[in-house]
């Protein structure tokens, strides 16, 4: 993926098994729970060219997220910041070659940032 793709969506739900049935016969989505990740079942769309997962909603996840691609991640936090925004969540280690954190933008709208492969 390339600098500013969104590469990702992350929907809460209330009701993983609804919402899998849900977002299955609306999009025609297949759901799949990876080692690791059990509870989080992720999705690729039919073209593959972006996905996400369905995350537990809670008291701080209450709206769908998207996850864009950056170059780095602390260059991005670094502009987010002298922009206005607030940093949520600091970066942080997915895997030996990718990193996440998420913003929020002066409007209130939080995004999350992807670093790696």
């Amino acid at each position: 993926m390339a600098h500013g793709d969104i590469t990702h969506v992350d929907i809460p739900s209330g009701d993983m098994e609804r919402s899998k049935a849900f977002y299955s016969d609306l999009f025609g989505w297949e759901f799949v729970e990876y080692p690791g990740y059990e509870g989080y079942p992720m999705f690729r769309s039919p073209n593959e060219v972006s996905g996400g997962g369905l995350a537990p909603r809670d008291g701080s996840f209450t709206q769908p997220r998207s996850t864009v691609e950056v170059d780095s991640i602390d260059d991005a936090l670094a502009k987010v910041k002298a922009q206005g925004g607030r940093v949520t969540k600091e970066k942080e280690q997915i895997s030996e070659t990718s990193w996440w954190a998420t913003f929020e933008d002066p409007d209130g709208n939080v995004i999350a940032l992807h670093e790696g492969d």
